[in-house]
């Protein structure tokens, strides 16, 4: 089995900042592209970002500039840097990787149980 584990999460004014971080495990043999999606109440799911493991970038517009995604391959592990949030920025955010697990190998899609963000204004 593959777990994904986020942390980071909490209270934060506007214009502040906050580190997420999302921690892979398990049967792990590959992990392909990693990212972040959000989800506000009343609202769709929405990719805020995503990287490949050859390190290759996707913001969402409503986020560039302010946040920055980064992962250790090695480790396993993957973050997202908030800057200059937002109280639109207040949703629950989840991890989610492509990863090879097995034997038997398989890709599969994984995601973490999420961690709450909220901005005050």
């Amino acid at each position: 089995q593959v777990q994904l584990v986020e942390s980071g999460g909490g209270l934060v004014q506007a214009g502040g900042s906050l580190r997420l971080s999302c921690a892979a495990s398990g049967s792990i043999v590959g992990v392909n592209t990693m990212g972040w999606f959000r989800q506000a109440p009343g609202k769709q799911r929405e990719l805020v970002a995503t990287i490949t493991s050859g390190y290759n970038t996707v913001y969402a517009d409503s986020v560039k500039g302010r946040f920055t995604i980064s992962r250790d391959n090695a480790k396993k592990t993957l973050s997202l840097q908030m800057n200059s949030l937002k109280p639109e920025d207040t949703a629950d955010y989840k991890c989610y990787a492509r990863v090879q697990s097995g034997p038997p190998m398989s890709w599969n899609d994984y995601w973490g149980q999420g961690t709450q963000v909220t901005v005050s204004s």
